[in-house]
C-alpha cells in the first residue's frame, strides 16, 4: 500500500509555472477534494501530466500517489504524455460509431499511422477518442483543437491532418 507523504516535496523544477500550481493548492487549502482542479492547473500550465508532476501533487495534497494516478488515468481529459501541436478527438459513442467513426479511425491509422492516444513523429497531430461528446445529431462528431465538427467524412479529416502537418 502506498501511503501519502508526510512532508510535501518541492516542485519538480524551478519553472515559474509551478507558482500557478502552488497558488491553486493554497487557494483550496491543500485539500484532497481539490485534486481534479489541481491536475487541471498542472495540465494547463505544462500541457500534460508527467510522473514528477503527479508525485508533486500527491505530496502537496498528502494523497497516495496511486489515488492521484488513478484520477489522472480515469478521466480522458488528462494526458500523461506530451500532445501534438493540434489535437483531434473522435467520438466513439454509439451514434458516431454507427455513422462512421470507426472508418475515421481506420483512415487515421492507414494514412497517418495514428492510433488512439498517438502523436505524429513530427509532433504536429495527436489523435484521441472520447466515449461520447453528446453531439449525437452531428454523428460522426470530431473535435478539432476544441472546435466540434459534425458529419465528418474520412476525406475531410484527412485534409485537416494534411493542413496541420504543413
Amino acid at each position: 500500500m502506498i501511503l501519502a507523504m508526510d512532508t510535501p516535496m518541492a516542485p519538480p523544477s524551478d519553472d515559474k509555472r509551478w507558482k500557478i500550481v502552488e497558488a491553486t493548492i493554497r487557494r483550496n487549502g491543500a485539500a484532497d477534494h481539490s485534486l481534479i482542479e489541481v491536475l487541471h492547473t498542472v495540465q494547463q500550465a505544462f500541457g500534460y501530466l508527467d510522473d514528477p508532476s503527479l508525485k508533486f501533487v500527491a505530496s502537496q495534497l498528502r494523497l497516495p500517489l496511486a489515488k492521484v494516478y488513478g484520477v489522472a488515468t480515469f478521466y480522458h481529459f488528462f494526458q500523461l504524455k506530451p500532445q501534438g501541436e493540434h489535437t483531434c478527438v473522435v467520438c466513439m459513442g454509439t451514434a458516431c460509431y454507427i455513422k462512421g467513426a470507426n472508418k475515421l479511425m481506420a483512415m487515421a491509422k492507414q494514412k497517418h499511422d495514428l492510433e488512439d492516444g498517438g502523436t505524429t513523429p513530427d509532433g504536429k497531430v495527436s489523435l484521441l477518442t472520447a466515449r461520447c461528446l453528446g453531439s449525437c445529431s452531428l454523428a460522426p462528431a470530431v473535435v478539432y483543437d476544441g472546435d466540434v465538427a459534425g458529419r465528418v467524412e474520412e476525406d475531410q479529416m484527412h485534409a485537416r491532418f494534411e493542413e496541420w502537418k504543413k
